[in-house]
């Protein structure tokens, strides 16, 4: 900080104005306005989550409350409607804020309700994307990427970095309610320093795909139990660049899913085994976290999380008690997995790979498998109509059918 030009104090010319609290717009301005909010929070009787430090919970006689903050955005819910009307009147006289009643659209993301079924979708920010592209009337496909794209070895011709980025900068933040295009997108994001027109043409092909399924997003229910599991896959020296591999995983709670992920790893894997522990090791860290998340909300789930793999070697790595030499590179990850099982807080199994879910995170597919992963990520179409009838009863025998084959 200086003094403003034009009125610099002769006297003192290194001195700056000393702010009694913080402007909006400055750096510290989101970590004093968190603090104020904070400790307003503490002083009603929330508690901070271990996990999440924007989430606040307050567990009383009368029930559940759950405030999860961003920035000045609050999302205020709980299991007594008295109690949350007490919190919001509270939260009112001490700052500025405006109930918008109960929650329909936040940051983007568009809140549909059904009886027994939440459907989240940004149907909104796609349009706006498309329309920012000038792709709003284009032809559309079924799958985002094509099976042998090849993005690596390409070479093509320049294209403007910035509108590239851009797009794949949208495209990343609409994977929050779409897992299915998640794997294009991250495989799109490892060109962003030097794209070119085939990337371009890539990047295209998501949007003709996002336009075709412009109305799907995450489906939530509450017909299921809260059993906690993941499937973990990975698919090996993938990048003909790098020779590294990818990491996909999909979590579940009940038959919702919670988390997704697909990532290109740190590291070169030595062997398909190496490859497939260290999605293991992503994954459980993932179900760690979320134990803890849900240990905060006040759900405690009775049994271990299962975590499926389609890897052998790498399953028996989890039970061997003997460190082989040929794993002693990856001895981190060794010891904290085994150190899960070994303790009973998590559970491997093997799924067959024609089961294996995240092949939709890890490799381009084929339209009709693509399809089949869609359906298992409850990535469905909106509004729902039909969800308590055929499509969501067909989803529910088929999600059940592959749980009866993998337990």
């Amino acid at each position: 900080m200086s003094q403003p030009l034009g009125f610099v104090d002769q006297k003192y010319p290194e001195h700056v104005c000393l702010l009694k609290k913080a402007l909006y717009g400055l750096k510290q301005a989101p970590r004093a306005w968190l603090e104020r909010f904070s400790l307003y929070l503490l002083h009603l009787g929330f508690k901070c989550s271990r996990a999440y430090s924007s989430l606040f919970t307050l567990h009383s006689s009368e029930g559940t409350i759950l405030l999860l903050l961003y920035v000045d955005d609050i999302i205020v819910t709980g299991s007594n409607s008295k109690q949350m009307d007490v919190i919001v009147r509270k939260l009112g006289t001490e700052f500025a804020m405006k109930d918008l009643g109960q929650l329909s659209f936040f940051l983007g993301v568009e809140v549909n309700y059904f009886p027994g079924v939440i459907h989240l979708n940004q149907h909104k920010y796609a349009n706006d994307l498309l329309k920012k592209v000038d792709m709003t009337n284009i032809k559309v496909v079924h799958t985002p990427l094509a099976q042998k794209h090849g993005l690596q070895e390409t070479v093509g011709t320049a294209v403007d970095p910035s509108l590239y980025r851009s797009i794949v900068g949208s495209l990343q933040y609409l994977t929050l309610t779409r897992p299915d295009i998640i794997h294009a997108v991250n495989l799109a994001s490892q060109f962003m320093q030097n794209p070119n027109s085939v990337h371009l043409q890539a990047v295209k092909r998501i949007l003709r795909y996002v336009k075709g399924t412009i109305s799907y997003g995450l489906c939530i229910t509450s017909q299921y139990s809260f059993r906690l599991y993941g499937f973990s896959d990975a698919d090996w020296a993938g990048c003909a660049t790098t020779r590294r591999s990818t990491t996909g995983y999909s979590i579940y709670l009940g038959a919702n899913c919670v988390s997704w992920s697909s990532r290109k790893q740190n590291t070169v894997a030595r062997s398909s085994a190496e490859a497939e522990y260290r999605a293991l090791a992503a994954t459980t860290t993932e179900l760690t976290w979320i134990t803890y998340i849900l240990q905060d909300i006040g759900i405690y789930v009775k049994s271990a999380p299962t975590l499926f793999c389609d890897n052998m070697s790498a399953l028996y790595m989890t039970t061997n008690p003997v460190l082989h030499a040929r794993t002693k590179h990856i001895e981190l990850d060794y010891h904290f997995v085994r150190e899960k099982v070994a303790q009973g807080q998590l559970v491997t199994q093997f799924v067959r790979s024609k089961d294996q879910l995240v092949d939709v995170h890890t490799k381009a597919l084929p339209k009709d498998r693509f399809r089949f992963f869609r359906d298992k990520l409850r990535v469905v179409h909106a509004p729902p109509l039909s969800l308590r009838g055929s499509v969501e009863d067909h989803d529910r025998d088929d999600h059940d059918k592959v749980h009866d084959r993998i337990s």
